[in-house]
């Protein structure tokens, strides 16, 4: 039985309708073992055309869904499917599902890429998907990290409310995608999601924090959500803060921002889950080693239109370089495609030149954020050079000077 076939062993495949979405909200909060009620918002959210169902007779038993979103990559900001809300019912494992349902999906993309944060990373790779960027985890003690001073002048930093975030924020967001790879935007329902506070998913801690920059002239240009949480030790109080999200492209708003958060009174760790390898607070601290770090992966990239999703990217430096791809699952994937670019322009298109280089559709994927680089898989021999040359120079050409970071997982 071939992985693509849309009924597997009595199993039918089929698109959504808005009346799935109920079924589909629980299935995957039982096969992620969550317990949470779907809302209004929810369910506005729920683009049924971009989601796949699986039945057994009249049960529901597996989904994949995808989000209509946008993403930055080196130098643009492109339509990209988010994937997430994956799952199949325990009692129908093992039988194909989850392969009928991600290869459909690929396929079916209008999008020419895919990303998801991956909760098996051994499942997607099977799919062409690979990990394209690396998330640290912070975990702070704030009296140990001695951060530098903060900045002096007429800015200032302030609270705001979620009505006024809803309007303010999401330049800041879009900036930051004009800055950095991997970062997801919102519509004006996500920014309404993102900046839902219901006190039965605070988890015990306050009330979310709205903080934001103000320039000398007043100016918002950079936000920081925040929440904390009570806690004692034998010494006194050590309150708990967890940084939710922190962007500011401006260096003396990232600077002020961070400085506030990491000198607040009676805190005793500050943990922060979405930095970037280069996170630039390491450079605004004394003792760098404070900012305890573990390292994950976080954006899996999976491209489903090779010669559209490589022109739609910019590069770091002039590229001029035939590609031979191979792809098990998507077939117009297949073949040789010659690559041309810099950082203003890029053309992708089939040629029957003879290749400079060979990789599979999950190498260039890996790559196409620039946070991992053809070297590491021409090691492994999953890259092969032709041409004396070419491997340095496309590996140069997608690289970027910011590391690829996602600040959310949708």
């Amino acid at each position: 039985m071939r992985a693509c076939d849309d009924a597997v062993m009595g199993i039918v495949l089929r698109v959504a309708t808005s009346d799935d979405h109920d079924q589909l909200w629980t299935l995957f909060a039982t096969a992620m073992m969550f317990d949470s009620t779907s809302s209004d918002l929810d369910r506005e959210l729920f683009e049924p055309e971009r989601a796949l169902v699986a039945t057994d007779g009249d049960l529901v038993v597996g989904t994949a869904k995808a989000l209509s979103r946008d993403l930055s990559v080196p130098g643009a900001v492109v339509p990209a499917a988010h994937v997430t809300a994956v799952g199949v019912q325990a009692t129908h494992r093992r039988r194909g599902i989850l392969s009928s349902l991600m290869s459909r999906q690929l396929r079916e993309a209008p999008e020419a890429l895919a990303v998801l944060w991956a909760s098996e990373a051994a499942i997607y790779g099977r799919f062409g998907y690979a990990a394209a960027a690396w998330n640290v985890s912070y975990e702070v003690n704030p009296h140990r990290v001695l951060p530098t001073p903060g900045p002096r002048g007429a800015d200032r930093v302030e609270e705001l409310t979620a009505e006024d975030a809803a309007v303010q924020l999401p330049a800041l967001l879009r900036a930051l995608q004009e800055s950095r790879p991997g970062v997801s935007g919102r519509s004006e329902l996500l920014w309404r999601k993102r900046l839902q506070d219901k006190p039965e998913d605070r988890g015990g801690a306050t009330p979310r924090k709205i903080l934001v920059h103000r320039d000398a002239t007043g100016a918002v240009d950079g936000y920081a959500l925040w929440r904390g949480k009570m806690s004692w030790v034998a010494e006194g109080p050590a309150n708990e803060v967890v940084l939710e999200e922190l962007v500011a492209v401006d260096p003396i708003a990232y600077h002020a921002l961070w400085h506030h958060v990491l000198t607040l009174d009676l805190v005793g760790k500050i943990q922060y889950n979405h930095a970037a390898p280069d996170e630039p607070v390491q450079q605004l601290v004394a003792n760098p080693s404070a900012l305890v770090r573990r390292v994950g992966e976080s954006l899996w990239v999976r491209l489903t239109d090779v010669s559209r999703a490589l022109a739609q990217r910019r590069y770091a430096t002039a590229v001029d370089v035939v590609l031979e791809v191979t792809d098990d699952l998507i077939e117009h994937n297949n073949g040789r495609f010659h690559l041309t670019g810099d950082l203003q322009n890029a053309t992708c298109g089939r040629t029957e030149a003879a290749a400079d280089l060979s990789l599979s559709v999950r190498e260039l994927s890996a790559t196409y954020l620039g946070g991992r680089s053809l070297g590491e898989y021409a090691a492994t021999g999953k890259v092969t050079e032709h041409t004396p040359g070419a491997l340095a120079a496309t590996a140069a050409a997608l690289g970027w000077p910011t590391a690829p970071k996602s600040i959310e997982i949708f």
